[in-house]
């Protein structure tokens, strides 16, 4: 059995300064589990992590994708367990970090989600949602979700019509929520360390965070994308991408599309929170407000190994 620490949290809360300086007193690696930070040359809007602030660190599942390509859960359960095994083998901490909350649920509780593939049902369900989205709207299949499957629905950012079609075909395939997968008992032993802060704190460096993408070259990343296509691509759909897109058609303002990146990036940051107080079973830590110290969470952590 490995031990691994997962550090959870909403966006702009601090999670990759602490993940280095765990992995620096712990001999740590780190595999993230964010479902955009896969995408190679998106950099500024995800939030990646530069090499220099890696600080020697190794980290896995970066840039292993091209914009075109497709990521799911399926796939990153399968990938971060790979690289649990290579890490625990070489006597280093794995360290699971980022806030995609379907992703981190999947691994630390081991759900039954099969093999993600385009066999002959798959292929069916998916035209025939694809098909009513271009007939009614993609809005009309979000809401076919929401009242199939509420929570899921809740947790799927906007704009992402591929995750919302993706729950209903596993809906449809397996008879289960999308939200509700069945689990087996995962075979490693995980510390999940969350990181909040009060919402109007939060909510600030969300803005001002936002504010430091566009100064560091964000509308550039996002033309470079909406120029390869990225409206129809599941890179595409990140927070941080789509709200360019209008501004790049003409149809609204740069400042619109800047205010809807902070909305989104909100929204999203109280859907993240919900999604690991409700899923997942969190050690809870404010950093940002000074409420705990990292300190603390060392001592958690060094306690939690050596049992």
């Amino acid at each position: 059995m490995a031990k691994i620490v997962a550090i959870v949290g909403p966006t702009a809360v601090g999670k990759t300064a602490l993940s280095i300086e765990i992995a620096k007193r712990f001999n740590g690696e780190v595999i993230s589990g964010d479902s955009m930070q896969v995408y190679r040359h998106l950099d500024i809007g995800t939030a990646k992590i530069t090499p220099d602030e890696m600080a020697g660190i190794p980290h896995h599942l970066i840039d292993i994708c091209d914009i075109h390509d497709r990521y799911s859960a399926a796939m990153f359960k399968q990938q971060a367990n790979q690289a649990i095994t290579a890490i625990s083998g070489r006597n280093h901490l794995p360290l699971v970090v980022g806030g995609t909350g379907f992703y981190l649920q999947t691994l630390t509780n081991n759900l039954a989600l099969g093999q993600d593939h385009f066999d002959a049902q798959s292929a069916r369900i998916r035209q025939h949602w694809h098909q009513l989205a271009e007939e009614r709207g993609a809005s009309y299949i979000r809401n076919c979700l929401a009242k199939l499957d509420p929570v899921a629905e809740k947790n799927i950012e906007s704009g992402n019509l591929r995750r919302v079609i993706r729950a209903l075909e596993v809906i449809e395939k397996t008879g289960r929520r999308f939200s509700d997968q069945p689990r087996q008992e995962s075979p490693n032993d995980f510390l999940l360390i969350g990181l909040t802060t009060d919402r109007p704190v939060l909510y600030d460096r969300i803005n001002r965070r936002v504010d430091m993408m566009v100064k560091d070259g964000l509308i550039d990343e996002a033309r470079w994308l909406y120029d390869r296509g990225g409206a129809d691509l599941p890179a595409g759909k990140g927070i941080g991408y789509h709200e360019f897109y209008p501004y790049f058609a003409g149809e609204y303002d740069l400042d619109t599309a800047i205010q809807k990146v902070k909305q989104d990036s909100r929204h999203y940051a109280k859907r993240q929170l919900t999604w690991f107080r409700n899923k997942m079973t969190v050690h809870w830590f404010d950093l940002v407000g000074g409420r705990n110290s990292p300190e603390q969470i060392n001592e958690l952590v060094q306690a939690w190994l050596i049992k």
